[in-house]
């Protein structure tokens, strides 16, 4: 049995001009980043997120409040004007209706939640003094803040 040794490389009958090579390097180079971009983004979406601590008190809290717009003056329309207000302003309105009475003399803000600095904030955009700020904590309650429309809204800061 003979052995052959032999030092030169096996020479499969393919040979690459230099825009070939080019091209093909090219094509590797673009692969070569298109997976480093997915085992970025694997590893972005597997490892936990850093979670940004959200104040849960104070004037920029108060967006994230739900509230509800009840029309206690009687006057068609104006709930539905409140509302538009109170989301542009970008407030949560999750429910409207009436109120028990239609004799309501004053907008009242009514604190469900007991986070103060929301229903100040509720009162100092619509322009309700803070002396009718009611106090009437429910956990049940799923509302925030409860605005009950009174005869005084010709007056308040959402019509300006």
């Amino acid at each position: 049995m003979k052995v052959i040794k032999s030092n030169s490389k096996v020479n499969l009958g393919i040979t690459y001009s230099g825009k070939e090579n080019l091209f093909l390097n090219s094509i590797i180079a673009i692969l070569s980043l298109a997976i480093i971009f997915l085992a970025y983004s694997l590893i972005v979406q597997v490892l936990p997120a850093k979670t940004i601590a959200r104040p849960t008190s104070g004037i920029d809290s108060v967006h994230t409040l739900q509230m509800e717009v009840l029309n206690g003056c009687g006057k068609a329309g104006v709930g539905d004007t409140f509302v538009n207000f109170l989301r542009k302003n970008k407030m949560d309105v999750v429910q409207t209706g009436n109120y028990v009475s239609f004799d309501v003399p004053n907008t009242l803000i009514i604190n469900r939640s007991g986070k103060d600095e929301r229903a100040k904030y509720i009162a100092q955009l619509l322009g309700v003094d803070q002396g009718y700020i009611i106090k009437q904590y429910n956990k049940n309650y799923y509302v925030d803040v409860s605005v009950v429309i009174g005869k005084d809204y010709k007056t308040l800061l959402f019509k300006k």
